[in-house]
């Protein structure tokens, strides 16, 4: 960031506190276009302090792969769980079916 852009910084950063500051200020006296008028501002200094900074923040590419690689990694593990499940539901029904059995050989006139 040159120093040219950081001092535009620093005077977005205090336009937008100041009318921030003048927005509550004004709410709290209970003037409402006056507040209004306030927050406009406030919203107006917040855009232009994204527009002092967005140039000067890098796109990372490295980050992309970064991502990539995490996503692959969580739809592995996804995977994983999914067998997982269905092996407990396997054990599950099997369970179901030998109580079934047994219940029907305790009981072979219900």
């Amino acid at each position: 960031m040159t120093r040219r852009s950081k001092i535009w910084l620093s005077v977005a950063t205090v336009f937008t506190v100041v009318n921030v500051a003048g927005a509550g200020y004004a709410a709290a006296m209970a003037e409402g276009p006056h507040a209004g008028i306030h927050v406009v501002l406030g919203v107006l200094g917040l855009w232009w302090m994204w527009r002092v900074v967005a140039p000067y923040i890098p796109a990372n590419d490295a980050l992309a792969l970064g991502e990539a690689e995490r996503v692959e990694q969580l739809q592995q593990s996804v995977d994983a769980i999914a067998v997982e499940i269905e092996r407990i539901g396997e054990a599950q029904r099997f369970t179901a079916k030998l109580e079934q059995e047994r219940a029907t050989t305790r009981n072979p006139g219900t």
